[in-house]
């Protein structure tokens, strides 16, 4: 058998291993095996992470133009597309998601890079008729320090989307990793330096979210903090960083309604809802969990689900199945446990996907389940299971339509299925969502778009320009000159 790989920090350029000389275990999530190990870093790790940020901003990152700064996140981009088949076969087996998935990802990280890399030096400030004899100046100038702690279920995809915005805007990131996927944020820093980012601009700490996750969000050396992750840690790390005014930005869970009325093309609104629910196993804030559908078809449109459900492959993520496994066993524990208090709370399974037959037994699958009858006062109705549980239910007319979508604590992302564009375009307006989709649905939505939630699934914008701008703050200069 071979040992595990070890990984280390990066920190000011250097790999470096914590400073409690302690590992944490990377399991496979198709087999359960431990194939390699993370630093458990603590406070004097952080520490040395922002010390080399803040070493950094007075550094050659700091005398770089923004043009400057753009190149070298071309770069980047560049190199990730060169290293599009080791980083997904890593993201891959990091995570258990499909090899289909991780190569989406992948593409989906350059283009990050590369989209912000093009942003840099398009940071505009503005002028403001003041008096007479005096010229004020409003600038966008980055916070200083960013901090940044990414969840494990897209790190690629999510490390792409915070970071390069961050370095776009001219900052000096810590990102702590969630401690069940590491690999691909620590691969794509690297490569960081190797796209002529000079140290200490890019810093990577892993870690458990309660030691190093906790004493980044608490560190009064850092200037700005970018979280997604659960409600419950986005409202901990919030207090955590309101000690040091520290402003932050939470892309927090969500419970994303489909809501489809009878008029809708099916042929098209079936794959995406099934699709929505699916990938990556359903652990995604904006997985669509709800079909709403309008009563009159809600019948048949649960039929033709189930048939899809039931032909639907759960197994390992390097085959390409449908659906690779939970990232861990305490996960696949935690969604079976909603998925056992649904039925005992009368929700019916109207269909489960198979299992491959050659998915190892030690592997943490979970085959996507339909639910109907679920009471809609039930927490698999309200709040996130995280897994591939599709709960669907009837409806009658928009008013109820609405209710029903805006009926959860949540706000993060919705869709519309229907042909009457009247209809779509008042749903739209009514439903509380950051980003509400008519007759399509991306999960989380493209780079383009601004992603974020109203409600519990928090405040801030990231991707497009207002994710660049979020990296900033404002300087008003004002100057009497007569």
């Amino acid at each position: 058998m071979r040992s595990a790989q070890v990984h280390h920090n990066l920190i000011g350029g250097h790999h470096l291993p914590a400073s409690t000389g302690l590992a944490i275990d990377v399991v496979d999530p198709a087999d359960g095996t431990v194939f390699a190990t993370l630093p458990r870093s603590a406070l004097a790790d952080v520490d040395a992470a922002v010390a080399a940020a803040r070493a950094a901003l007075h550094g050659p990152w700091a005398r770089m133009t923004a043009t400057e700064r753009g190149r070298v996140l071309s770069r980047l981009a560049a190199l990730i597309t060169a290293h599009h088949a080791e980083l997904a076969a890593l993201e891959c087996r990091d995570t258990g998601k499909p090899i289909q998935q991780a190569r989406v990802d992948i593409t989906a990280c350059a283009r990050y890079f590369e989209y912000y890399g093009g942003a840099a030096d398009k940071l505009h400030g503005e002028t403001i008729p003041y008096a007479a004899g005096s010229t004020v100046m409003v600038l966008r100038v980055p916070h200083g320090v960013t901090a940044h702690i990414i969840p494990w279920n897209y790190p690629a995809q999510i490390f792409g989307r915070s970071v390069g915005g961050a370095l776009a805007a001219g900052n000096a990131c810590v990102v702590k990793p969630a401690e069940d996927a590491c690999l691909t944020p620590l691969r794509i820093s690297a490569l960081a330096l190797e796209a002529g980012l000079p140290p200490g601009a890019l810093n990577v700490v892993c870690g458990l979210g309660a030691e190093a996750g906790a004493a980044l969000a608490a560190h009064p050396g850092i200037n700005h903090l970018s979280f997604t992750g659960s409600t419950v840690t986005g409202t901990a790390v919030a207090q955590a960083a309101a000690v040091n005014h520290v402003p932050v930005t939470l892309e927090l869970g969500g419970k994303a309604p489909q809501i489809v009325f009878a008029d809708a093309d099916l042929d098209a609104a079936l794959p995406v809802i099934v699709n929505a629910i699916v990938q990556n196993a359903g652990q995604t804030c904006s997985a669509g969990s709800r079909v709403l559908v309008e009563r009159s078809i809600h019948d048949t449109v649960l039929e033709r689900l189930a048939a899809r459900f039931a032909a639907l492959r759960t197994g390992r993520g390097a085959d390409a199945p449908d659906c690779g496994p939970l990232i861990s066993a305490r996960q696949l524990a935690r969604v079976q446990a909603k998925l056992d208090s649904a039925q005992q709370a009368g929700a019916r399974v109207v269909a489960r996907a198979q299992r491959l037959p050659d998915a190892p037994a030690s592997g943490f699958y979970f085959p996507p389940a339909l639910l109907a009858d679920l009471p809609l006062d039930h927490e698999v109705a309200q709040d996130e299971v995280f897994g591939p549980v599709l709960a669907a239910f009837a409806f009658d007319g928009e008013d109820e339509a609405v209710q029903l979508a805006n009926g959860t604590p949540y706000g993060l992302t919705a869709a519309v299925w229907t042909r009457d564009g009247s209809r779509a375009l008042r749903l739209a307006h009514r439903i509380e969502a950051g980003q509400v989709f008519i007759n399509n649905y991306g999960a989380g939505g493209g780079i383009e778009l601004p992603f974020g939630g109203m409600k519990h699934s928090g405040y801030g914008r990231e991707k497009a320009l207002e994710g660049l701008r979020s990296f900033t703050t404002l300087k008003t200069v004002a100057i009497l000159h007569g």
